[in-house]
């Protein structure tokens, strides 16, 4: 296996955290694993890398039940298509998925949008599945425009995905560093959950909420009109933290190709 998967055991439910390597950006897929069922949660960016998702899934002995894609950024819904279960995702984060069409995997293999637009409408909410309490929360702004988080108050596990990155440097292609601090705060704020999971990095504990309020505080000082000027800054912060191509990309977002 290429990626590494972290088992986080909360009794009545095990959870699976899959971390892509870093050539895919430490991307995470969570399976959420009930006393009968699995339950996916984002899909990878690498056909590849959602592919060995899918046979870790099955080796655990219990159907796929379904895939609940967070938000509409593509390392997190181009693998949809290889899960073979419907897809679950917020009525927004379908439709900005739908209006992306077509895409294309690292090995130059076409990804039809027809295969990765959810069909399933997540409401914000409380569902019992397999007698677990899901509390399903929509959060507009910050790391992306509309974002899925999902909370399993019974067993203390918060499903954070891309609005909390641990040791993992940001993606700041949204342009949104306020909404994401705000987003932080909410979260910090509810003490019952111990364990995060997120969507760039390794599960952690509440001590990733101070370590992102000082990665944003760091870009807010830092961020400019100068692409180039800003990662070196950066990384200089923060030399430690994985994928510094998740820079590159954002300075794509924020100031074109000419200076990424």
């Amino acid at each position: 296996m290429h990626g590494t998967v972290t088992v986080v055991d909360k009794g009545a439910v095990r959870v699976h955290s899959y971390m892509s390597p870093a050539d895919s950006l430490n991307v995470t897929t969570q399976l959420i694993e009930t006393p009968a069922r699995v339950i996916a949660v984002d899909a990878q960016y690498a056909l590849a890398y959602a592919d060995e998702v899918v046979s870790y899934a099955k080796g655990l002995g219990k159907p796929l039940d379904r895939l609940i894609v967070t938000h509409a950024h593509p390392d997190h819904f181009h693998g949809a298509g290889r899960f073979g279960v419907p897809v679950h995702a917020l009525a927004a984060v379908r439709e900005q998925i739908a209006a992306q069409g077509d895409a294309q995997d690292p090995t130059g293999v076409v990804i039809p949008v027809a295969d990765v637009t959810p069909t399933v409408e997540i409401v914000p909410g409380a569902e019992v599945i397999d007698g677990v309490p899901f509390v399903f929360e929509a959060v507009s702004g910050g790391e992306a425009a509309d974002e899925l988080v999902i909370k399993l108050p019974e067993q203390g596990v918060l499903v954070a995905q891309d609005l909390v990155y641990h040791a993992v440097h940001l993606f700041l292609g949204n342009n949104d560093l306020a909404g994401w601090q705000r987003a932080v705060e909410q979260l910090a704020a509810d003490s019952s959950y111990d364990t995060i999971l997120a969507g760039h990095g390794l599960p952690a504990g509440p001590e990733v909420y101070g370590e992102l309020r000082r990665y944003l505080a760091d870009a807010r000082e830092l961020l400019g009109d100068d692409g180039e000027a800003y990662k070196k800054a950066i990384l200089e912060r923060h030399p430690s933290y994985g994928a510094p191509f998740l820079i590159d990309i954002g300075n794509q977002y924020l100031f074109g190709t000419q200076n990424a």
